[in-house]
C-alpha cells in the first residue's frame, strides 16, 4: 500500500519534498514578484511603521511569516501605514516621527 501512495504522491516522503520545494523559493514567480517590488529584498528596504504592521499581522492576526511578502502584499502594507500617518497627522497636527521610505 506505501508502494502505491508513493507512486501516486501520497506517501509521506514526496509531501516532504513537495513541501520544501514550495516553501525554498527561487524560480519565475519570485523573480516576477520581487520586480514588481516583492520579496525579502523589499522586506528590508521597509520603515518602521511598515515592520510593525508586519508584527501586528503575524503575531496578533496570526497571519503567518511576513518575512517575505508579495508585492500585492507589501503595497497593502505601504497603504494601511500611510492611513495611520494621515490619521495621526489630522489628529495632532505634526508628521509621525518615523520617517517613510
Amino acid at each position: 500500500m506505501d508502494s502505491l501512495k508513493n507512486a501516486v504522491g501520497l506517501g509521506g516522503e514526496n509531501k516532504e519534498q513537495s513541501s520544501e520545494q514550495s516553501s525554498s523559493g527561487g524560480g519565475f514567480m519570485d523573480k516576477i514578484n520581487s520586480m514588481a517590488g516583492g520579496g525579502k529584498e523589499s522586506e528590508a528596504k521597509e520603515d518602521y511603521l511598515d515592520k510593525g504592521i508586519d508584527v501586528i499581522q503575524e503575531k496578533v492576526l496570526g497571519q503567518g511569516p511576513q518575512n517575505n511578502e508579495s508585492a500585492i502584499e507589501q503595497a497593502k502594507d505601504e497603504q494601511m501605514s500611510d492611513f495611520i500617518r494621515s490619521k495621526y497627522k489630522s489628529a495632532t497636527g505634526s508628521d509621525v516621527p518615523i520617517a517613510d521610505k
